[in-house]
């Protein structure tokens, strides 16, 4: 006897069977439309930068994919829950179930294993996979659709460790070569350091950076010593990709990279923690979504109604597109309003689990 025989009736395994199946298939339509509509969208810059076939096939699209379909992903699964099982309902199969001595918790099973199954999936492609197709897909349309011929970064203030500051007037992240740079060197509130350089370079074989035309001011107590010069190799915790303007920059980062980040940001301040983290705590919290729309479909669409599969399949999809949006919200607040991230990012979830929980209980036994 099969394992799955012993721990799925044939009720459960039909109902697992027409949950990823209607899942996978709502999945391929979505992608179908996304790329149809992007293509019409982005041919013009493909032609205009001359981007290659297979550049936009195997860097740009198999980044775009992934990356939006899981950003959808809560909502595929909510119109594939309410789709089918209202198709169930509809065609009084659900019932029979009940009366057979099913119990609504029991009819769960089968819902809660194939979202475990989603989950996981959502889990390892946010942690390891749209991290890694994203920098190929972010590199791919800084050369052929938004080319920043402009990539400057101006007037940037950075603490690159317990004692030390930075300040660049600007820094153009092509040449990698950073104007007006300034670095002050503290103990407690005292000034120990400051040197001033007309340019400051980076050198990518030696990892290290060339400060230019140079004038360092040394304090010790009463006296001081002033030293320049034209040149001068340096090493310093931070690199050129800490001045980078490209978009979604952070989701291109892994998870190691994003604390990283994080860890330097806490000692910098340049004002971009609160994405940072957002982006961090998204990955982790956004694919138990799996299990809350998952529950709040089945308590919507189990019960035979006189709309039919149309009025609740019109409900599930304005209840995930609201979701969505209920999602995005909670992210701008974060960001501009100065709610903490990780509560931006439990709002949604603990919000309709609440609605879910409510629903289960009201749904028909």
């Amino acid at each position: 006897m099969h394992l799955s025989s012993i721990m799925f009736s044939i009720i459960d395994r039909y109902i697992i069977k027409k949950y990823l199946s209607t899942f996978v298939f709502t999945m391929a339509i979505f992608t179908v439309v996304m790329v149809i509509f992007d293509i019409s969208e982005r041919l013009d810059d493909f032609l205009k930068y001359n981007a290659p076939m297979d550049k936009i096939i195997f860097e740009y699209y198999a980044g775009f994919i992934p990356f939006y379909l899981n950003f959808l992903c809560p909502l595929i699964n909510f119109i594939a829950v309410i789709f089918f099982t209202s198709k169930m309902a509809d065609q009084t199969e659900i019932v029979p179930i009940l009366s057979a001595g099913y119990s609504f918790n029991r009819l769960l099973r089968p819902y809660a294993f194939s979202a475990t199954l989603i989950f996981a999936v959502s889990f390892i492609f946010n942690l390891y996979i749209i991290p890694r197709t994203n920098k190929i897909k972010i590199g791919f349309e800084n050369v052929y659709v938004k080319p920043l011929k402009d990539n400057t970064k101006v007037s940037t203030h950075m603490q690159i460790d317990k004692n030390s500051y930075v300040y660049i007037d600007n820094f153009d992240n092509n040449a990698k070569v950073g104007y007006k740079f300034v670095l002050e060197k503290f103990k407690g509130d005292t000034l120990l350091e400051k040197l001033i350089a007309e340019r400051i370079t980076w050198d990518s074989v030696t990892t290290k950076w060339k400060i230019h035309d140079y004038s360092n001011r040394i304090i010790n107590g009463l006296h001081e010593r002033m030293d320049k010069g034209t040149v001068k190799d340096t090493t310093l915790d931070m690199k050129p990709s800490d001045f980078e303007l490209y978009d979604n920059i952070f989701t291109a980062m892994d998870t190691k990279e994003l604390n990283e980040r994080i860890y330097k940001e806490e000692i910098r301040g340049t004002g971009m923690m609160t994405d940072l983290k957002l982006e961090k705590y998204k990955r982790y919290v956004y694919p138990f979504s799996a299990f809350v729309l998952t529950l709040m479909g089945v308590a919507l669409s189990s019960k035979k109604v006189r709309g039919g599969i149309g009025l609740s399949l019109g409900v599930g999809i304005g209840l995930s597109f609201t979701y969505i949006v209920f999602i995005q919200f909670a992210n701008m607040f974060s960001s501009k309003g100065g709610l903490p991230p990780l509560i931006a990012v439990l709002i949604p979830n603990v919000t309709f689990l609440i609605i879910a929980i409510y629903l289960a209980i009201r749904a028909p036994k």
